[in-house]
């Protein structure tokens, strides 16, 4: 049976542009998404199935475990010594990175406007210490609570290991509807919260790093940043880097509001353009004419769809919260953002329609990638069989049920794991984090000097040219293609954020394809994006020891 933190509601945040603007958000029950009527769970699993039913972190250490026995024989041939040695050290060290490592509840008052007093409840999980600091986010939602953060902090240990970030696992949340509380008390929520977990070591540059989430944004970042700058950290020139996903003016950096949306673009583009996986699949390698369904249209869907768009594939349908949309002929992401922004809803939108079927929901209507954008265990056995898209990308954390992952497996369609293509969010973060203890922005050394020396190369190019043909004609004029002269004026901090992504993205699949088929796992990505996470945290403990055991 599921507990009753596991009751889901269906979340989702408003959209605001690359501006650093906190959105507004929107919680009903996951029981009123659009497509079903409101006495129909959309996402049923199968209770007899522990597979489909079990809790989000259950769900998490199944897909470990799935993984830790693959890789268990290779890791026994690794490590050196006697057999029976071997095999009891891969065995313990394995064990110990599967539990989460401490989890840290708090309850604190708040008197509200009215003058009325409020308990308010809260979490950080940290999962592993194979690498400090432990990162990410801070959640503000109804339904938060301890297995949900647990669960999350350990994909996080997972998707910075996949995509080669120096960082430990962690989640925080705090279990409010922020939509209910003035700016006033969210803020002053927001700063207890900091406080609290500052005092018991939850909190600070080299110890725990969080970042923004669903229901929070750059402005409570920032108000964390100051709390933990005034208070414990007073002393510590790297105070600011306590939290990433700033605003530009307190230490943010530029691109990190798109960075997830983005990440999720460059890791479908990795897979789409593979023969190899299209083969299998059944469609032709690239983005051209390819259509694709996003559940979610919050920030991560958004900038998904937008990306995705460039491309040239074509978006047909966009689930919401309130209502479903549908277009066969595509929909512009930029047009549909700026209805949402004006309306505050994705229904009504005038080049679209109310999808009304042929199927019980949009996400089974026949189309080339389904990007599921919005919250956990969204994809069970049940519904499963009733999806057509080709490719899934898990923009989502915890999106799939093993046991709808073994059902869309057996239907050929190509799973993008969530540890690896929404992974883009904590590698920007990672960006912002080493500006910070720089105190220096990327490009600021470089960009004049880059400038001039691109400047110089077309001038001695012209030179070396006028002394072999002469100037008899006049200067041989030398004319910079279009690609070369957008970056002759030098890399901007954006565009080194951006090459960084997606340098770590491309060199991230390379590793998990090659993974998998060393192990011959055919369509199962995600095992091998967790053997590749897991093999690198077992090294790291390996290497450097086991203290006090």
């Amino acid at each position: 049976m599921l507990s009753k933190c596991m009751r889901r509601f269906f979340t989702i945040r408003g959209v605001a542009r690359d501006s650093g603007v906190r959105s507004n958000r929107q919680v009903i029950p996951i029981r009123a998404m659009a497509g079903a009527s409101s006495d129909h769970n959309p996402y049923p699993v199968d209770k007899d199935d522990p597979e489909d039913a079990a809790s989000f972190f259950e769900m998490v250490e199944l897909y470990y475990d799935k993984a830790a026995a693959l890789l268990e024989p290779n890791l026994v041939k690794q490590v050196a010594g006697p057999q029976e040695d071997r095999e009891k050290r891969v065995r313990g060290i394995l064990r110990m990175i599967k539990p989460c490592s401490r989890v840290m509840a708090v309850t604190f008052p708040i008197r509200r406007d009215n003058g009325e007093f409020e308990m308010i409840e809260g979490w950080r999980a940290q999962h592993s210490d194979h690498k400090t600091p432990t990162k990410g986010g801070i959640r503000y939602a109804k339904d938060v609570c301890a297995d949900e953060v647990k669960a999350l902090a350990s994909l996080m240990t997972y998707k910075c290991a996949c995509v080669d970030v120096p960082f430990g696992g962690a989640k925080g949340g705090i279990k409010i509807n922020p939509k209910l509380y003035s700016d006033f008390e969210l803020e002053k929520i927001t700063r207890r919260f900091t406080i609290e977990l500052a005092k018991k070591g939850y909190l600070g540059p080299g110890i725990d790093v969080p970042a923004p989430d669903m229901g929070t944004g750059p402005r409570e970042m920032s108000w964390i940043a100051d709390t933990f700058q005034q208070t414990l950290g007073h002393y510590d020139m790297n105070a600011h880097a306590c939290v990433t996903g700033k605003p530009i003016s307190q230490g943010g950096i530029h691109g990190r509001i798109s960075a997830t949306g983005r990440g999720v673009y460059h890791g479908i583009e990795m897979f789409i353009n593979s023969a190899h996986y299209m083969g299998i699949v059944g469609i032709p390698p690239g983005f051209g004419n390819k259509t694709f369904i996003i559940q979610g249209f919050g920030n991560v869907g958004m900038h998904t769809m937008r990306y995705l768009h460039r491309a040239g594939a074509r978006c047909i349908g966009v689930l919401e919260w309130d209502g479903s949309i549908f277009n066969p002929k595509g929909i512009n992401p930029r047009e549909l953002e700026d209805w949402l922004i004006e309306h505050k809803t994705i229904t009504g939108f005038p080049k679209a329609e109310a999808y009304k079927g042929p199927e019980s929901s949009l996400m089974f209507e026949n189309c080339d990638i389904l990007v599921p954008a919005a919250i956990e265990k969204s994809i069970t056995k049940e519904n499963a069989k009733q999806i057509k898209a080709k490719i899934i990308a898990e923009a989502a954390n915890g999106p799939t049920t093993l046991a709808a992952d073994k059902v869309l497996r057996e239907k050929n369609i190509l799973v993008i794991p969530d540890l690896y293509v929404n992974a883009g969010g904590v590698t920007v973060s990672y960006f912002e984090w080493l500006k910070n203890l720089n105190h220096v922005s990327y490009g600021r050394l470089t960009f004049k000097y880059e400038r001039d020396s691109n400047y110089h190369l077309l001038e001695s190019v012209q030179k070396s040219l006028e002394r072999m043909f002469g100037k008899a004609g006049g200067s041989i004029p030398i004319t910079p293609s279009e690609a070369f002269e957008k970056r002759m004026g030098g890399a901007s901090e954006k565009d080194i954020v951006h090459s960084g992504l997606a340098q770590t993205m491309e060199g991230s699949a390379k590793q998990i394809m090659l993974l998998a088929m060393q192990y011959n796992l055919g369509l199962d990505i995600r095992s091998a994006a967790y053997i590749s996470s897991v093999s690198k945290i077992f090294n790291s403990y390996n290497e450097a020891g086991l203290t006090f055991t």
